[in-house]
Parts: structure tokens; C-alpha cells; sequence
């Protein structure tokens, strides 16, 4: 199990925080941390929220996502916030690593057990998967690979539906921090996405694997103007898309489908013009 965390009341604004900004209540996310370890640092830092993420790779014939673990089995007590007084919450994030088409399957069939997550990202090895997680899957995140050469372009279409269905697109930093060859994956797949998706539903994460590889937010987002997000979007990618993918993520656990009747009028009988021709003949009679 890793972790995905969000930062709360800090915005960036030119390169710069401010503290007590609401309207950044969620922040960075942090998909594969160490748990414990992870709300420690996370606490120190001024994380708020942090969610434990379960990594399931369809590997074996038969395999079921299980239950999400219960936050009273992995922490005694919760970290109190720093500068706050209140404990960091604690989220549940699933993250589907898909590679046939049968993937999919399971994860519909599965349906009810992945409803429990608050989170559910999927990360597409393929074209057709990918085109297939951006239209049809319930999801919250499509992760983009950053750590080898995108093995597909990018197409419009597909993008196009996952915006308006709400689903957020996730780059990760960590790797092109640690290696110099990934660093231009990383950036080249980001400007790949960036030239179609226009900024819009771009969320970074860290994907660190200890604490010291987390970034702050104002230096997340200047990393994003490296992956060609405009200044406005690189601010969204660390905040409000983050806090937009995990009420997306309620939304998905929450609403099942609306229905809407509209009666249709009856049709007048004194309006000659509605009426059949045998109807007409009775009312000239």
C-alpha cells in the first residue's frame, strides 16, 4: 500500500504561498508514498488530507481487488496538521494498472467493491485502453506514464469526452527528479498531452517514494510551466483540479444515474389542425 496526499490552505501565486487561501484546499498529490512515513512528513509539511493507495496489476487469472484496509487497523492516532488543529484526513485511493482489454471487465464487474475507494485512477498501457478509460470507464484519474516513451499519440476525441466527463489526467514529477533520462520522458509526454488537452483537467503528483522527494506546491507549479501548462493552469494542476478530482471521486461513490419524464401535452381538439380528417368531418356534422 502507498499514499496520495493533498496540500490544504496554500496557494501559489506568482512563485509565492499564501497562507489561508481556501479556495486551494487541496493541493498536491502524492500517489505512492509510504504510509506511515508519509503522514508524518506530510504532517510536517502542512499536508491535510492523505490517501492510502492500493496498486492492483492484473497479473494472475481470477484476481479481485480487495476491500480497502480500515484507517483504525493502520494508524493508532492521526497526525495533527501543522499550524492546524485539526487531524489529517485520510482517503483511499485505488490505481488499476490495465494492460488487456479483459482488465476492464473485472473492474466493471467489480464495480461495488471499487465504489468503496474514494479514489479510483487507472493507468492504460495502450491506445485502445486509454481511449477506452476516457469514454466508457467510471473513473476519477487517467494516469499518463512519465518513466519511458509513450507507446501511442495522443488523440483528441477521447480527450475531449474524459473533460467533460470530469476525469483528470495525472503526471507524475519524482521520476524526472531522480534520473535524467526520465526527466525527458516525463517532460516530453507532459508537452505531448499538453498540446491537445490545453491545460484543462491536468493534475501533478509526486509519486515520491520517501518524503524528501516532495515538492512544495509553488515549486510544483513552476514545473509545470516546464510541461507547457500556462501559469493559471500550472496553479490549478497543484490545487483546485486536485480538490475537483476527489469530489469527483464522492460523485462517482454517491450517484447512481438520474431520470427525467416530461409529459407531452395532449393535443387540443379544437384546433382543426391536429385533428384527424375523420374527427374534422364529426365536428362539422
Amino acid at each position: 500500500n502507498k499514499t496520495l496526499a493533498s496540500r490544504s490552505s496554500q496557494s501559489v501565486d506568482g512563485g509565492q504561498l499564501k497562507r489561508g487561501s481556501e479556495q486551494w484546499c487541496e493541493g498536491v498529490i502524492a500517489p505512492f508514498l509510504l504510509r506511515k512515513k508519509a503522514s508524518e512528513g506530510s504532517r510536517k509539511v502542512g499536508y491535510s488530507v492523505v490517501a492510502i493507495n492500493h496498486v492492483v496489476e492484473f497479473k494472475e487469472k481470477k484476481q479481485e481487488i480487495e476491500k480497502p484496509v480500515a484507517v483504525s487497523e493502520l494508524f493508532t492516532s492521526l497526525p495533527i496538521v501543522q499550524g492546524k488543529s485539526r487531524p489529517i484526513k485520510i482517503l483511499t485511493r485505488l490505481t488499476i494498472i490495465v494492460s488487456d482489454p479483459s482488465h476492464c471487465n473485472v473492474l466493471r464487474a467489480t464495480s461495488s467493491r471499487v465504489r468503496l475507494y474514494d479514489i479510483v485512477a487507472v493507468f492504460p498501457k495502450t491506445e485502445k485502453l486509454f481511449h477506452v478509460a476516457c469514454t466508457h470507464l467510471d473513473v476519477d484519474l487517467v494516469c499518463i506514464t512519465v518513466t519511458e516513451k509513450l507507446p501511442f499519440y495522443f488523440r483528441r476525441p477521447p480527450i475531449n469526452v474524459a473533460i467533460d466527463r470530469g476525469v483528470s489526467f495525472e503526471l507524475v514529477y519524482s521520476p524526472a527528479i531522480k534520473d535524467s533520462t526520465m526527466r525527458r520522458y516525463t517532460i516530453s509526454n507532459a508537452l505531448n498531452l499538453m498540446q491537445i488537452c490545453k491545460g484543462k483537467n491536468v493534475i501533478i503528483s509526486s509519486a515520491a517514494e520517501r518524503p524528501l522527494e516532495i515538492r512544495g506546491p509553488y515549486d510544483v507549479a513552476n514545473l509545470g510551466l516546464l510541461f507547457g501548462l500556462s501559469e493559471s493552469d500550472a496553479k490549478a494542476a497543484v490545487s483546485t483540479n486536485c480538490r475537483a478530482a476527489i469530489l469527483h471521486g464522492e460523485t462517482r461513490k454517491t450517484a447512481f444515474g438520474i431520470i427525467a419524464t416530461v409529459k407531452k401535452p395532449r393535443p387540443s381538439e379544437a384546433d382543426d389542425d391536429s385533428l384527424p380528417a375523420c374527427k374534422k368531418a364529426k365536428c362539422e356534422d
